[in-house]
């Protein structure tokens, strides 16, 4: 038997699943793309998460768009958070013309029939979608103080402080409220008393600390995040017509604003793990998250962020939801991390530098030893469309790596234009539920009209006993008239003039 043969039994033997799958394209040997080496990918193990890697302009975001639109032909709804503002166009059909993806499908022995996904736009700024928003008070004291960074000390002082609100009756809607709530039991005598009686004595400068750490997270944009109506996570699973909705994050405008990703990024997992029930490995996923660009998240996000996504990696995936990270090298997700994802689509890596070398050589070490491949070796010399793929089989096993020759997406490469985005935002449900601000009442409204009545009701100020007013003499009255001081004036400068002059003509 050749070693051509060998290595399609060894893709057939691996590569080939009982259940659903989602194709992503042939194994290539030798330069050679091998119609009889299909690489698939089991749509049940799509719960154990993935890294799609690889150098700029390698092609991984199309990979990532592969994934997203299979899955949504397979009824599996995904959210694809967009930094770069170029995974729109998944929205939309491809183009059945263009020559380079008609080669490649003919190559790969694979129809192309161009079709777009259900897609839903959604937005935590000021880009058109649906606004994602939550509350203070849905956050929780520890969530809320993982975002600001906190130490022990200052978070058990947010507990005290949402406990405080609750017995008081004080809602924590948005972070006006907080910064109300804190200011109230800091600078107000009425509130800090009911704060000491009730709660214990808490140290002004601790409370000042938070309080600046709030304002830098809203000037970070997080007041549009926090308010009503909240987004419910459940809007994230829908279906239409049999097909997964596809949910893009438009993200382009806040890649200079960690704080507020992050802020994002901890209440939506929390409240995913929260909202669904434990139901272990399913025959296919309840809902997909594609990161792209994550090395921005990595390098930028707070500690609290990293900690979390590394806990969510661990237990999320018995809620049979699947976090999928796209970045340019391995090593920039945690090692923590990189140790829970099932599917490495790796793309090539160029060696320029000795920096660049040593990336390489980590990349490689985290794939399978292959007998047909010089893993450090072909990872540079990959093509665009091009990626090392290993997986893991419906048993949970590790497939061999593979060098894939994948196939081209069905929806546009492309983004989508201004109108294409305004028919999806108006034809959306989503965003006419999201859209309206809800200004209830709630802690800042309160405690301001708390403040005031205490203002009107405070008593006119006494004067002193036994000291009853002066009255003005007549001289004095007199003098303090206003014509008698004007009058006053005018022959005072007369007089100083006259000095003056008489001075200056001797």
């Amino acid at each position: 038997m050749s070693v051509r043969e060998e290595f399609i039994q060894e893709i057939q033997k691996n590569y080939q699943y009982k259940g659903d799958k989602i194709v992503l394209g042939k194994a290539k040997l030798n330069g050679e793309v091998l119609a009889d080496a299909e690489i698939s990918v089991a749509l049940k193990t799509m719960n154990r998460h993935g890294l799609i890697a690889g150098a700029t302009g390698t092609g991984k975001t199309k990979s990532l768009q592969i994934l997203a639109e299979q899955l949504s032909l397979k009824g599996v709804p995904s959210l694809l958070m967009d930094i770069k503002g170029d995974l729109s166009g998944i929205a939309r059909p491809g183009n059945a013309d263009d020559k380079g993806i008609q080669e490649r499908q003919s190559l790969l022995g694979l129809d192309y029939s161009p079709a777009g996904a259900p897609v839903e736009l959604l937005s935590l700024s000021d880009e058109k979608g649906v606004r994602l928003r939550a509350t203070v008070t849905e956050f929780g004291p520890i969530l809320f103080s993982k975002i600001l960074g906190l130490n022990d000390t200052q978070t058990s002082i947010i507990s005290i402080i949402f406990k405080y609100c609750d017995d008081k009756g004080l809602p924590l809607v948005d972070l006006a409220d907080m910064r109300k709530v804190l200011q109230y039991v800091s600078e107000n005598s009425e509130g800090k008393k009911e704060l000491t009686a009730g709660y214990g004595t808490i140290s002004p400068a601790s409370l000042g600390t938070i309080l600046r750490k709030i304002v830098a997270l809203e000037q970070q944009g997080a007041t549009r995040f926090f308010g009503e109506p909240s987004f419910e996570v459940n809007d994230l699973m829908k279906t239409r017509d049999g097909k997964g909705v596809v949910s893009v994050i438009r993200l382009t405008d806040i890649q200079n604003k960690p704080g507020l990703f992050s802020t994002f990024m901890l209440s939506l997992l929390a409240e995913i793990y929260e909202t669904l029930p434990e139901v272990g490995d399913m025959e296919k996923p309840k809902l997909v998250i594609f990161i792209d660009e994550a090395h921005l998240i990595f390098n930028e996000a707070s500690k609290a962020l990293l900690d979390q996504i590394e806990t969510m990696v661990k237990l999320i995936r018995s809620k049979s939801v699947g976090l999928y990270f796209c970045t340019q090298v391995p090593g920039d997700v945690p090692d923590a991390v990189l140790s829970q994802l099932g599917l490495k689509i790796q793309h090539a890596l160029r060696g320029f530098t000795a920096k660049d070398r040593k990336q390489i050589q980590k990349a490689v070490e985290n794939y399978p030893i292959s007998t047909y491949y010089k893993a450090d070796e072909v990872i540079t010399q990959l093509g665009i469309g091009e990626a090392f793929i290993t997986a893991l089989n419906e048993k949970g096993i590790p497939t061999p790596l593979a060098h894939c020759y994948m196939r081209a997406p069905l929806s546009r490469m492309d983004v989508l234009t201004e109108s294409e985005i305004d028919m999806i935002v108006n034809e959306s449900y989503l965003v006419s539920k999201y859209s309206q601000d809800l200004d209830k009442e709630s802690a800042f409204e309160i405690l301001s009209r708390k403040l005031e009545a205490a203002v009107a009701n405070a008593p006119e100020p006494k004067r002193s006993p036994g000291r009853p007013k002066k009255e003005k003499s007549t001289l004095e009255t007199i003098l303090t008239d206003s014509t008698t001081k004007s009058f006053i004036r005018t022959i005072g400068n007369q007089i100083i003039r006259g000095f003056f002059g008489k001075i200056k003509k001797r």
